[in-house]
């Protein structure tokens, strides 16, 4: 850090610090719900979800690790957990045949729409039902602002104003 570089405010330091404790503590929260749920972590219900949310339940590997903000090793090593447990198959892309294509199972559907509610019922109860309509606008417009610094280019989120309330593979 530079002499130039501003120290943060009293009040920019408690919104900062609450941040980060807020991002740090919901991911395990959610974990835990998930867990009890349907036995998943919440980066496999990511996954599970991106491609009950694909056309035909299926998205290229690469794809489905740019959604999920994830490695291509990470993915393959989760998606194969997956797999073992009949939720997603793999196979090779009629379109490119070097690449790999990872296909949510019935089963894997079946589960989504079983395990979503649950999740829904957490994220209500960890975030949105503490907060006010008012609230709930404003943080909205906080986390647009920071994704537009974060992820310019839209690709772990498609743009917020196109996110509805969709239900499984909609």
């Amino acid at each position: 850090m530079t002499s130039e570089t501003p120290w943060l405010t009293p009040a920019e330091l408690r919104a900062w610090l609450g941040l980060v404790t807020v991002a740090e503590l919901l991911p395990a929260r959610l974990d835990s719900q998930l867990q009890r749920d349907a036995g998943l972590t919440h980066f496999e219900y990511q996954v599970l979800a991106m491609l009950s949310e694909a056309r035909d339940r299926t998205l290229r590997m690469s794809a489905l690790a740019q959604r999920t903000n994830a490695t291509l090793p990470r993915l393959s090593h989760v998606v194969r957990r997956l797999e073992e447990r009949g939720l997603v198959e793999r196979a090779p892309c009629a379109q490119d045949r070097r690449a790999t294509n990872a296909h949510l199972t019935d089963a894997g559907w079946d589960l989504v729409v079983r395990t979503a509610p649950g999740h829904v019922a957490a994220a209500r109860a960890l975030v949105v039902d503490a907060l006010s309509a008012e609230q709930v606008a404003q943080l909205e417009e906080l986390t647009r602002t920071m994704l537009l610094r974060l992820d310019p280019d839209g690709r772990l989120t498609p743009p917020l104003d196109e996110v509805g309330a969709p239900e499984p593979g909609r």
